[in-house]
Parts: structure tokens; sequence; C-alpha cells
């Protein structure tokens, strides 16, 4: 059974998603401070974290950093309905997802599964497979990823939009296909969650001889992963 960690100081709240996540199954623990929050969520207990923007002393944009220094476990940020900015530092830093709020416990626990379905996907008969692309290697068995020999350290997301990448290496994917693939849902109007993580991707994958990044936006059609 998954553990959720639930890091909001709105004890209301995180009461009513508590009851709801464990009525569909999930063991949930619950912290209401970004101290407490990055301390639980480094104790390796939990499989996602739901993290709050606003909390005071330690927002969670803060205690995203603390966790990110330390662990890849995958993060769901909760934002307010107009904080563009927050969401994208958000992603910046790490976080897999948002989720706007106010949202019903309902979406809250889609999105969860979303992310969970794609970390925890069963490889079947390729658990042995690598995926090989001029210096990029990849074992998603064990979701594993390197470049030139150096492993990379990416968020649970990044490694599902670095796979589909390389699955079609040469070829360009789609924003909307990455979204649905990679986060699990549609990508929604104005949304700019694969542009920040192919971003980040670009700063954490080494370049082409030329000094090329190898990650190319492709005009109208999306994201392609070059092959070398």
């Amino acid at each position: 059974m998954n553990q959720v960690l639930l890091i909001d100081d709105d004890v209301e709240l995180v009461g009513m998603f508590r009851e709801y996540l464990e009525q569909e199954g999930f063991r949930v623990s619950c912290a209401h401070d970004g101290e407490a929050g990055a301390r639980e969520a480094l104790s390796g207990r939990s499989a996602i974290a739901v993290l709050d923007v606003m909390m005071p002393h330690m927002n969670g944009l803060e205690t995203l950093r603390r966790i990110r220094a330390q662990s890849q476990l995958p993060v769901l940020m909760l934002t307010g309905r107009g904080d563009d900015t927050d969401r994208i530092l958000g992603l910046e830093l790490g976080a897999d997802d948002y989720v706007t709020k106010p949202c019903t416990p309902r979406e809250l626990t889609a999105r969860i599964r979303a992310i969970l379905r794609r970390t925890n996907a069963p490889r079947g008969d390729g658990e042995g497979i690598t995926i090989s692309v001029g210096k990029l290697s990849m074992q998603p068995a064990q979701r594993r990823a390197s470049w030139d020999g150096a492993a990379l350290e990416l968020t649970s997301t990044e490694f599902n939009l670095l796979e589909i990448l390389a699955r079609n290496a040469g070829r360009p994917v789609s924003k909307n296909d990455l979204s649905e693939q990679g986060l699990g849902r549609p990508m929604a109007r104005f949304d700019r969650n694969i542009d920040v993580h192919l971003s980040s991707l670009r700063h954490k994958l080494g370049t082409l001889a030329d000094g090329r990044s190898c990650l190319q936006t492709v005009y109208r059609l999306g994201y392609q992963l070059i092959r070398d």
C-alpha cells in the first residue's frame, strides 16, 4: 500500500484529504509545517508528498528545496489559483506536478495516482532492457539514467519524460502526448509544466559534439531527442 505524506498547515483541509485518501486505500501521514514535512519526506516511509506552497515559517518552496537536496521522492505541489510564479518556481526546483487550490479530494487523488502509476509502472519482460541514444543510457526497470557514464539525478517526472523522448529518439513528441504519457493527464490551457521540466532536463543532460543541446524544440510539433 502506498503511503501519502500531506504537508500543509491547514489542519481542517488536511483532515478532509486524509479521510478521502484512506477511503481510497492509501496510508496517510501528515505534517503541518515545513520543518516536520521535510524530515518526514526524507525518512523513506512515503511514496509521494503533497506539499502546500503557502505555509508560515518555512514555506513550501524552501521545504521542496530541502527535500530535493537529498531525495527524488515524487512531490505534488498545492498552489493558489493565480500563483503562476510559485508554480513555475516549484517545477524548476523539482516538483513533479501541481494542483491549484481549491481542489476536491477526488481531483487530488487522481493526480496522486497518475504520478504513482508512472513511477511504479511494472516493466514486465523489459526488465533488463537498456535504452541507448548517443551518450544517454536508461534502464527503465531500475529507473536509472546516465550521460556518458555519469549518473543523472532526475525527478520521477523528468525520468518519465526523458524515457518517452528516448523511445521516440529522432522524432518529435507533442507536448500533449508528453503530458498524457509522462504526467498521466492531458495538458491544460496555458500549462507550462512540460516546458519547465524539459528546460530542467536540458541543464542536466550533456551536449552534442557541436555544442547543441540534445533536446530540441520542434516548432509547432513538440520536443525531440536528437540521435547523435
